[in-house]
Formats: C-alpha cells, structure tokens, sequence
C-alpha cells in the first residue's frame, strides 16, 4: 500500500444553524492539530453557549485520520458524536474538528431526529469553508559539518523542503520537513554526502 501524498483539510472557521421542533442546533467547524487546542475551543464553545444543553463533537487528526474522538455529550448513544464524524468522513476531512450545541426546545425528537439534526448541521457548516488540499511532509533532523551548507541548502530548496530549526554550534543541527512526493529524491541526493546524518523523525 503506498503512502498517502496529500489530506484534505479546512484552514477557516464557520458556523451554521439547523433548526428542529424549537430545537436550536449550532455547528462550528474549525482547523485543528493537537489535542489540546481543541480542548481549549471546547471551553469556549461552552462560555459562548452557558445555556446550551448539550455540546457534542467529532475530530479528526493526523494526516491520515488516525487520531480521532466523538462525543454525544448526554444525548442517546450514537445520535450526535457518530453523525458529526460520519460528515467528516464523507469529505475525508482531518485535521478538523466539529461542535455542535444544541439548546433544547422542549419536544423530544427521538433517535432518527437527532441523528438527522446532528448530521444535516454539521453538513451545512461544512458547506460554508472551502476544503484545502495539503501535501504531506515528513519530518527530519540533519546533523552535517558547516562545509556541506550551500549545497544542502541548494537540495532543500530545489525539493521544496522547509527549514522549522536550525541550530549552529560546532556543526549544523537542522530540523527540516519534506514533502512527501519528493522524499525518495531527497534522501537520493543527500547519500552523495557520506558525513551528513540523516535522521527521520515520528510525525504528529
């Protein structure tokens, strides 16, 4: 199975409404990458809705999806978190997460209706952001003496690589991302340098 070279993904925020038998559904779609900064929009979808009575969620992470968590937040099991992730899904979106609060109207909407709601909100939130397509780079670490910098520097920029460190001491540490469809050349062309160490790092 070959490596994915690219996800898909939404760099903006947005909102949208779905309303159900006084039932008031509000999604909120917005790019995220790490556990934590979801946790904080979370608390602030909170303080921005202190009377809402549920705030359910789905979200995707990492460049193929493999982080990921639904939460139904009290509604009944699979009615809320599963229609929002399945919406996330059907775009192959990662790298994004979606809340939605709901303020009750007083009229039950049953298992079907929930699902409904949950899901048809999501979908019009994400008609709202445009989806992106990323390029997937890999991490690395290049350990090298000063004298090999230009031509080094020359690869990187050719493969399209960005410089994220650099670290100048008694030889160059540099932390570096290459784009996924130009790793095999990459690596190619850096094994004319017999003294550069070439150190493939865990991508989050």
């Amino acid at each position: 199975m070959s490596t994915p070279l690219f996800f898909y993904t939404v760099e903006q925020t947005a909102e949208a409404v779905f309303k159900d038998r006084g039932s008031e559904f509000i999604a909120c779609i917005f790019p995220v990458i790490h556990e934590p900064d979801f946790k904080h929009q979370l608390i602030a979808s909170k303080k921005a809705h202190p009377k809402a009575v549920h705030y359910c969620f789905a979200y995707r992470m990492g460049s193929s999806g493999e982080r990921f968590r639904v939460s139904d937040d009290g509604e009944p099991s699979g009615t809320a978190g599963k229609p929002i992730f399945g919406q996330l899904l059907s775009r192959e979106l990662t790298n994004a997460g979606v809340i939605v609060v709901r303020y009750f109207g007083g009229s039950l909407l049953g298992v079907p209706g929930l699902i409904n709601a949950y899901k048809t909100a999501t979908s019009l939130v994400l008609q709202m952001v445009p989806i992106i397509q990323k390029f997937i780079e890999i991490p690395y670490q290049l350990h090298f003496d000063y004298r090999y910098m230009n031509p080094i520097m020359q690869i990187i920029r050719q493969m399209g690589c960005t410089i994220i460190q650099q670290e100048m001491q008694l030889f160059c540490v540099w932390k570096i991302s290459v784009p996924a469809k130009q790793e095999a050349v990459f690596l190619n062309q850096l094994r004319d340098f017999h003294q550069v160490q070439v150190i493939k790092e865990k991508s989050e």
